[in-house]
């Protein structure tokens, strides 16, 4: 409860902060302000990511250690599968660099992630609206 109010505090401080300092760039059009707000931004999303990262290891150890397993290795899988039927071939970009294959294997074993689990997604919700239905 005390890291709850802690937090709360933090964040509005630090909203008052970006608020202002948002204000003022705006107001003055002094170019200056933008590398704190940036600053401010990488922090928060420090302080977020650390959050998050401490939570669900707390959640992890406080829950159901199995099921958790089972998902992790699925999500292990299902990039695995993507990253085997992706092809990559080198290729030069328009600035003159090239990208080697294994990046663009790994560019196309992110996009069919992102595809096999939106199909898993979007099934599972035509799947349960059927299941409505049927009850």
């Amino acid at each position: 409860m005390v890291l709850h109010k802690i937090l709360k505090i933090l964040t509005l401080i630090i909203g008052v902060v970006a608020l202002v300092m948002g204000i003022w760039l705006f107001a003055s059009d002094n170019q200056s302000l933008v590398q704190p707000l940036m600053m401010l931004a990488y922090v928060v999303v420090a302080i977020v990511l650390v959050l998050v990262a401490a939570f669900v290891v707390k959640d992890l150890f406080s829950g159901n250690v199995k099921n958790t397993l089972i998902s992790v290795g699925a999500f292990v899988l299902i990039v695995a599968i993507a990253y085997f039927i992706s092809d990559g071939t080198a290729t030069e970009m328009k600035n003159g660099e090239m990208l080697t294959a294994n990046e663009s294997q790994w560019i196309g074993a992110g996009l069919r992630t992102f595809y096999i689990l939106a199909a898993i997604a979007v099934g599972a919700m035509i799947f349960s609206g059927i299941k409505k239905l049927i009850k």
